[in-house]
């Protein structure tokens, strides 16, 4: 028998991958968001970093990234900075078991990044209709969800939002950066 015979082989890299987009939430905020997902026991709290959504998590073929990069360069080039305020609590009770924190201004900026960025190699439709918000309770016990949203009701941010990030989920469920893409468009 040949020493050949049991080469090792590497396995073949994914056909496909998840990506999200995302409005990343800056600090000192993004801290105490994660901090209190982990106070309410909301599982998701360490893997998944506080973020306004624009695309939620979506299978591509690997060999759609370049395109996809270009689509997403384009899109922040259209799109000046804008600045965000996150105030007060809200929830999705009972259609879904949620409570975030509200994006008071910013709003339309989310929307009109969110449905540029659902465009072309990115093109899909929506489980619900789109609404900027930032989880920070989804899926625990009511008593817990109650927490999350009184404890955060008087909550403030105010910050500048200078680009978006394009994420990709590992294989564990953690999600890490891809790309950020600088807004450089003309004011509105």
């Amino acid at each position: 028998m040949n020493d050949d015979t049991f080469v090792a082989r590497r396995p073949a890299p994914p056909e496909t991958a998840v990506l999200g987009v995302i409005v990343p939430i800056p600090e000192p905020w993004a801290q105490l968001l994660v901090e209190w997902r982990a106070k309410v026991g909301d599982p998701q709290a360490r893997i998944v970093p506080p973020h306004v959504t624009l695309l939620p998590p979506t299978e591509v073929a690997c060999s759609d990234r370049a395109a996809i990069s270009a689509h997403l360069r384009s899109v922040a080039a259209c799109h000046p900075p804008f600045d965000m305020h996150l105030a007060g609590t809200g929830t999705f009770t009972p259609v879904s078991e949620v409570v975030f924190v509200a994006v008071a201004r910013g709003i339309g900026h989310c929307e009109l990044l969110a449905n540029d960025v659902r465009r072309g190699p990115l093109e899909r439709s929506l489980s619900f209709p789109y609404h900027p918000h930032v989880t920070v309770a989804h899926d625990v016990e009511p008593d817990m969800l109650q927490l999350a949203y009184s404890g955060l009701q008087e909550l403030s941010a105010e910050f500048r939002v200078e680009h978006f990030t394009e994420f990709e989920q590992t294989p564990e469920g953690a999600w890490t950066v891809a790309r950020e893409y600088p807004l450089t468009g003309p004011p509105r």
